[in-house]
């Protein structure tokens, strides 16, 4: 996992946290405006894209906690790479944990944090590759 998280990102490299605890994921009511993406609202995982010259890891931290204030972020396991959601977009997934409450921290993106279980998973994701390792894991940790 340490050469993933060693590697140096790049503009399309976008490092998502996928912080489980007690058999849910955090994901953040998000909303792009057309300057980010698109106008968009859809549910997503703490996370996003490297600075140039930045590490997985840093890129990944820091993302996590603008996002959400969390500080005391626990990297388990490296556990794919998925294409983003923006065409071109390389996401690396990371099993986390925290014992750290999401604050929302940027309301002018995100609406609120929640904790998400397989059945009550939101409809509007943002990526559906994402989506599925999300439900197998999940599904895992609940057998």
């Amino acid at each position: 996992m340490n050469e993933k998280l060693s590697k140096i990102g790049n503009k399309i490299t976008c490092p998502i946290a996928l912080v489980v605890r007690d058999g849910k994921v955090l994901l953040g009511h998000r909303h792009y405006t057309p300057d980010k993406w698109k106008k968009i609202s859809v549910w997503t995982c703490p996370g996003g894209r490297c600075n140039e010259g930045e590490s997985i890891e840093i890129a990944l931290r820091r993302e996590v906690e603008e996002e959400t204030e969390i500080k005391n972020l626990e990297i388990i396991d490296y556990i794919s790479e998925v294409p983003g959601a923006k065409e071109g977009d390389i996401v690396p997934l990371f099993l986390c944990s925290t014992n750290q409450e999401a604050i929302l921290a940027e309301p002018h993106k995100f609406s609120e944090w929640k904790w998400f279980d397989v059945k009550n998973f939101p409809k509007k994701f943002i990526n559906n590759h994402v989506r599925i390792v999300i439900i197998k894991l999940l599904s895992k940790q609940n057998n």
